[in-house]
Formats: structure tokens, C-alpha cells, sequence
């Protein structure tokens, strides 16, 4: 048999033989992989609710947090592809373990950071390895598992991921609620020290022995592109879009795309396979990892924001309530995990991104006298849903290659995930700004606050709601709280349509492309892209 291609397998530190008694490697692979992806989800969801804090603390406006939460996303975004290639090139162990080192040094340089700025270069470079992170992640437990096993490990690492998802935001809200915001970087410490020591020790070495150099050219245009992207979709925001930085931003990036598709589609060894949207089942797939976090995860921001900043309640107390959704994503992944060895992944991606697209519908209609229990029923079908697309997701990701190719599929997938991320934070950012400039002048039109209308608006894009009461006579103050309350539910209200649109359209597409034929046999050869 020709050895072409074939991932190469090396004898890792402290390896124990599975014939001796000893735990087989494999299992220390998914040990590893689930507590650094533990660590990874946990940091995500905490940051979430601790936002409104670190905008108190550092006087950030609101790009600020948008910025918080997308220089994270833009570097992972940026270099998975690379990083990727990197893994397969010189070992997924070594790059996963380089990976865990940054993350956890950069986590350090967050909780002691003193200005906006310092917070997001920390947050790019914790994106840096958490970039490494997630395009080894997939593609080390790929390499380490075959057959049922690999749907096995899936399943476990489906409920891990759902169990950080739905314990981050109480833990993040006890920390900052208790502590401090800087407490919710700083506990990845411990946990990032674990992570690399068992990794170092256990995990068996593997890489592909006919990988290919990274891509450089398609990586720095891909990067720009990106970064062009989003910050002209956060600068639109304030700026409006005909402003001359914003046009220009966004030519930059539509020229960078083109050439970078150009560019991989030309290329003997480019980073980004383009023939592997010729699969269906791939272009589904990605498809659906940029549905569920442009949807889903990227309204998080704005509904923390909503009920710590507008219903006055602290991050505790929102990280309790968010239980519901993240709480619905835990139950359901074990469940989702399970199933991908028994139910076709499309019978899981479809209706769980409809249902997802629907929990966000469910939502709307908030109003100026709305208590945050309207959001129940939309946040538990939103978690039921998102719940049953994480697991079958991943295994989608590098289901339909070979394993010595599950590098560069698994970093196109979570690319797409980050890409959603970071254009939804900004897209949704831009509408919301927009239409909450437009409620306040609406709702103060005719009344003594109308001549208050861009400060208002100017409070609660920077959370400083507290010291707008302080400032006007008290005989104003119940209009004011009405005010706001509305205007942010208004706002609100619009990008919960467009986020549960994008799912839905998500929903659609991943179940008409995804099918079982795609999907690599487990004895079988590759398979073979459609034309």
C-alpha cells in the first residue's frame, strides 16, 4: 500500500502501550483535547458576562467591546487555516502545546490590562493561540480515533463543550461579581499550566509526512482582508457607511477576497482547498459553523449588555439567567454527541440551526415594560437548537477527508465559526447603533428630553445609563428609565430578526447540502468531490 499522504504516527514522552495494562493514548488524546477546549469555551462565555464591567473599569466605549470580543475572533479567524497547515507540517502535538502556552500567557496579559487598547492586543494575542488550539483540537482526536471510538470521543467532547458553555457565565459572574473582571482571565492559569503538562507527557506526537509550507501569501492576503472587513463593518457604526475610511476599508477587503480566491484556486499547495467545496457535505458544514455563531452566539453580547446595563442585574445574576440557554446546549450536545453515529449529521445541523433561527425570533418583542423572563422560551429553543449542531458540526468538519488532511478540513470549519463570529459581532454591532439612534430621537420627540437625545443615546452604547439619571432633574428620571428602556429594546429587537434570519437561511442550506454519501467510509478510500 502506497504510504502517500499517510499521517505518521511518533512515540510520544511518558507514552503507555495499550497492551501492557496501561491507559491507551488515545484516551489521554481526548483528555487533553477536552481540557484544553474546556478552558477555550469557558474563556468565551465568561468574557461575555463580564463586558459591562470591563466597560465600567476601562471606560470603553461600545466599539471598545465590540473590539474586545472581535480581535479574539480576527486572529483565530486569520491564522486556523495556518495554523493548521503548520500542525500537519511539524507535529499536532508540538503545535498544540505551543498553542496552550500562548493562550495561557496571553489570558495573564488580559487580567493586567490597564487601557482598551492593551486589552485588545491581549485578546488578539490570546485568539493567536487559541487559533492553534482549535485547528489541532479536532484533527489530533481524528488521528487518534477510527470507527465507533471516533463517535465516542465526539460525544464526550460534545458534552464538554456544552458543559463550559453552560457553567461560563455563573463562573464568570461569581468571579466578577465576587472579585473582579480581571479574575476571569486569570483562571485560565492553573488550567492552561494542566493542559500543557499532560499534553506534553501523554499525547502522541503525529504530523503528515507530506504536508506542505504554509501558505504566506494567501495567509497575509486572507488576514487583511478580514481585518478590512471588520473593522469597517464596526467603524460604520459611528462613522456611517459613506464615510471615506469605511468605503475604503471595504474595498480593500472585496479586492484582498477576490485575490485571495484567485490566488488558492490557482495555487499547487494553497492553505485554503477549494476543491473541498466541491463536497456538499463540506460546503454545508461550513455554512453551518458560520450560521450558528453570526446567529446565536454573537446576539450574546448584546443581550448581556441588556440585562446588566438596562434591567440593572449583576453578572451573577445575568450568568444565572443565561443558564437557560447555555444550560439547553449542555443537555442536548450529550444527547446530539451520541446520535452522530446513529442518525444522519444533516437530521441533526438542519433542525437544530431552525431551532436556534426560531429561539431568536421567539425573543423579539420586547417592549419598555418587558422583564427579562419574555426571553425564556426564546433562549431554551435557541440552546435546544445550537445544542444539537455543535457535535455532528465537528464531526462534519473532517468526517468527509482522511485524517492526514483532518488538519486543513477542521481549520476551515472553525474559520468559518470565528469568520461568523467576528463579521456578526460587528454586523449586528452597526445595526444595532444605528437603530438605537433612531428610538431615542423617536421616543424623545415632544418631551422635555428631546434636546437630551445623542447623549442618551451616547449612555447606552457606553453603559454609563447611571451617570445620565444623575444629570437630569428627578422629575425626568421615570420618562428617562422609559426611555432608555425601550430604545435598547427597540434596538434589540431588530438584530434578534437579522441573527434568527441567518440561522434560519443557515438552517436551509446546511440540511438541502449535507448528505451521508460524502462521508469518508472507515475502511474506505477518500472521498471524491463532485463536479
Amino acid at each position: 500500500m502506497s504510504t502517500e499522504g499517510q499521517t505518521r504516527t511518533l512515540p510520544s514522552a511518558g507514552e503507555g502501550s495499550p497492551t501492557d495494562g496501561s491507559v491507551d493514548p488515545k484516551w489521554w488524546t481526548l483528555t487533553a483535547v477536552c481540557l484544553g477546549t474546556f478552558m477555550l469555551l469557558l474563556d468565551i462565555t465568561i468574557v461575555n458576562v463580564a463586558l459591562p464591567a470591563i466597560q465600567t473599569s476601562l471606560h470603553s466605549s461600545f466599539a471598545d467591546l465590540q473590539w474586545v470580543v472581535d480581535a479574539y475572533a480576527l486572529t483565530l479567524a486569520a491564522l486556523l487555516l495556518t495554523a493548521g497547515s503548520l500542525a500537519d507540517l511539524y507535529g499536532r502535538r508540538r503545535l498544540w502545546v505551543a498553542g496552550l502556552v500562548i493562550f495561557t500567557g496571553a489570558s495573564a496579559l488580559c487580567g493586567a490590562a490597564q487601557t482598551p487598547l492593551m486589552l485588545e492586543l491581549s485578546r488578539g494575542l490570546q485568539g493567536v493561540g487559541g487559533a492553534i488550539m482549535f485547528a489541532v483540537s479536532l484533527a489530533l482526536l481524528a488521528n487518534a480515533f477510527r470507527g465507533k471510538d471516533r463517535g465516542v470521543a465526539f460525544g464526550v467532547w460534545g458534552a464538554i463543550t456544552g458543559v463550559a458553555v453552560a457553567i461560563g457565565p455563573i463562573v464568570g459572574g461569581a468571579l466578577v461579581t465576587g472579585l473582579s473582571w480581571r479574575a476571569i482571565f486569570f483562571v485560565n492559569l492553573p488550567i492552561g499550566v494542566v493542559a500543557v503538562t499532560l499534553s506534553a507527557t501523554r499525547v502522541v506526537e503525529s504530523r503528515n509526512e507530506h504536508a506542505r509550507r504554509p501558505d504566506w501569501a494567501g495567509f497575509s492576503m486572507f488576514t487583511v482582508a478580514l481585518a478590512s472587513l471588520v473593522y469597517a463593518l464596526i467603524e460604520s457604526g459611528s462613522a456611517g457607511f459613506g464615510a471615506t475610511r469605511v468605503v475604503a476599508a471595504f474595498a480593500v477587503a472585496v479586492v484582498l477576497l477576490v485575490a485571495f480566491v484567485v490566488v488558492e484556486s490557482r495555487s499547487e499547495h494553497p492553505m485554503f482547498d477549494l476543491s473541498l467545496f466541491r463536497l456538499p457535505t463540506f460546503s454545508g458544514g461550513s455554512i453551518a459553523a458560520f450560521g450558528v455563531s453570526a446567529g446565536s452566539f454573537s446576539v450574546l453580547l448584546y443581550l448581556v449588555l441588556y440585562l446588566q446595563d438596562v434591567l440593572g442585574y449583576s453578572a451573577l445574576q445575568t450568568g444565572l439567567r443565561l443558564l437557560v440557554l447555555s444550560g439547553g446546549i449542555m443537555v442536548v450536545a450529550g444527547v446530539a454527541g451520541r446520535l452522530t453515529s446513529k442518525v444522519p449529521v444533516r437530521a441533526l445541523i438542519g433542525p437544530g440551526l431552525a431551532l436556534a433561527g426560531a429561539g431568536l425570533l421567539l425573543m423579539r418583542g420586547l417592549t419598555a415594560g418587558s422583564s427579562w423572563t419574555h426571553l425564556i422560551p426564546g433562549l431554551l429553543v435557541a440552546g435546544v437548537g445550537v445544542g444539537f449542531v455543535n457535535p455532528p458540526l465537528a464531526s462534519t468538519a473532517v468526517g468527509v477527508v482522511r485524517p492526514e488532511r483532518s488538519g486543513m478540513a477542521s481549520g476551515i470549519n472553525s474559520t468559518f465559526r470565528q469568520v461568523g463570529i467576528a463579521t456578526g459581532i460587528a454586523l449586528l454591532g452597526t445595526l444595532f447603533a444605528n437603530r438605537l439612534g433612531s428610538a431615542v430621537l423617536a421616543s424623545t420627540a415632544g418631551t422635555p428630553l428631546a434636546s437630551r437625545s445623542r447623549p442618551i443615546s451616547a449612555a447606552l452604547e457606553d453603559g454609563s445609563t447611571g451617570r445620565l439619571f444623575a444629570r437630569v432633574p428627578a422629575s425626568q428620571r421615570a420618562l428617562l428609565g422609559r426611555v432608555l428602556r425601550g430604545s435598547f429594546a427597540a434596538s434589540l429587537d431588530e438584530i434578534l430578526l437579522v441573527a434568527g434570519v441567518i440561522s434560519l437561511v443557515s438552517a436551509v442550506a446546511a440540511f438541502a447540502l449535507i448528505r451521508s454519501r460524502d462521508f469518508v467510509a472507515a475502511a474506505g478510500g477518500p472521498a471524491t468531490p463532485s463536479h
